[in-house]
């Protein structure tokens, strides 16, 4: 599979994430946030850092990036899309998954080995995982803190879709220890940590992480 990485002005961890999708098994592909062209991607990855605009409200400029404009077009056609902490905080501000990220409740920039527990295994970027595995990945966040109307939490639980929920005391205040969620035809995922900083015994706390690129299977989606 051909793996689009977005990078965007002040992305940290995109050649992060391109290591990670070849570590799964696919090719990555560099895309431009100033660029319309998906170049025939099969999916798309969102990465963390930062992007242009997050001193007004993190994501809530680049999500009027060209290139989002064809993320999300592709997203409603059904490809499969991964933002992984900011790139999470795209896709809020993009209306492609419900809610938003903000400062995290003790005011302080996290960076934790954080335990987390696989709550819906059924996601093109989850399916690697059994339903309830306990997992460890990285967490880094300054505006990590996951909140929904009422109305919308019970909805995500309702409908499985809170992805993953944080373990061992919640790090940066989200409302009911949600670390990632989905959209309603789940093929779109937004997470809080890091799953491509673990990816490899080398670094980071294991490869806990890798499961996130390797579900990206064709088999597993198509």
């Amino acid at each position: 599979m051909k793996v689009g990485v977005v990078t965007f002005p002040g992305s940290l961890d995109d050649v992060d994430a391109r290591r990670a999708v070849g570590f799964g098994g696919h090719e990555a592909v560099a895309l431009w946030h100033g660029d319309t062209d998906l170049h025939g991607v099969d999916a798309v990855v969102l990465p963390g850092g930062f992007s242009y605009g997050d001193y007004l409200r993190c994501g809530a400029i680049s999500r009027f990036s060209p290139v989002m404009e064809s993320v999300i077009e592709a997203a409603e056609r059904g490809m499969p899309v991964l933002g992984i902490c900011n790139g999470f905080q795209i896709l809020c501000e993009s209306h492609l998954l419900p809610g938003a990220l903000i400062r995290n409740d003790h005011r302080k920039f996290n960076c934790v080995d954080q335990r987390l527990r696989i709550e819906n295994n059924r996601t093109p970027f989850t399916a690697a995982y059994e339903q309830g595995q306990e997992v460890t990945i990285v967490l880094k966040n300054g505006e990590g803190g996951y909140v929904a109307d009422n109305e919308t939490l019970d909805r995500l639980e309702g409908e499985g879709r809170v992805v993953a929920r944080y373990l061992g005391g919640n790090p940066n205040g989200s409302m009911r220890e949600i670390a990632g969620v989905t959209n309603a035809a789940g093929n779109v995922v937004g997470l809080m940590p890091h799953p491509e900083h673990a990816v490899e015994e080398l670094t980071g706390p294991g490869t806990d992480g890798l499961g996130f690129f390797t579900s990206l299977a064709a088999g597993v989606f198509a």
